[in-house]
């Protein structure tokens, strides 16, 4: 199911990425890393998928929220590990998001 977050406007960071064939390590740090942002003052949700690319959409109060979770230690650590290791490439994108709205069946509720 998606993140439930709030009335817009909020902040999205979509951090898109392709993976090296190392995988030692890897979840347990995604793990952490969506356990850490969960505890971030601003933080309102994540969404995530992957195949042969993965997306990960973290979805924030506001743009300090965002530089304060992009300066924690620990989250600098994996990102090191990241282009060490884990990914061949990655973007990541912040937008703002002004409008949302969504659609479920009704024994979804």
């Amino acid at each position: 199911m998606p993140a439930q977050t709030p009335v817009p406007p909020y902040y999205a960071v979509i951090f898109t990425s392709f993976r090296s064939d190392i995988a030692e390590g890897y979840d347990q740090m995604a793990e952490r890393m969506v356990a850490l942002a969960a505890d971030q003052p601003g933080f309102l949700g994540v969404e995530s998928a992957r195949e042969s690319e993965g997306i990960t959409v973290s979805y924030w109060q506001d743009l300090d929220a965002i530089r304060k979770w992009k300066a924690n230690v620990e989250h600098q650590l994996a990102q090191s590990l990241g282009r060490e290791k884990w990914y061949l490439a990655y973007k990541t994108r912040i937008c703002l998001v002004e409008r949302d709205y969504e659609w479920k069946l009704p024994s979804a509720r």
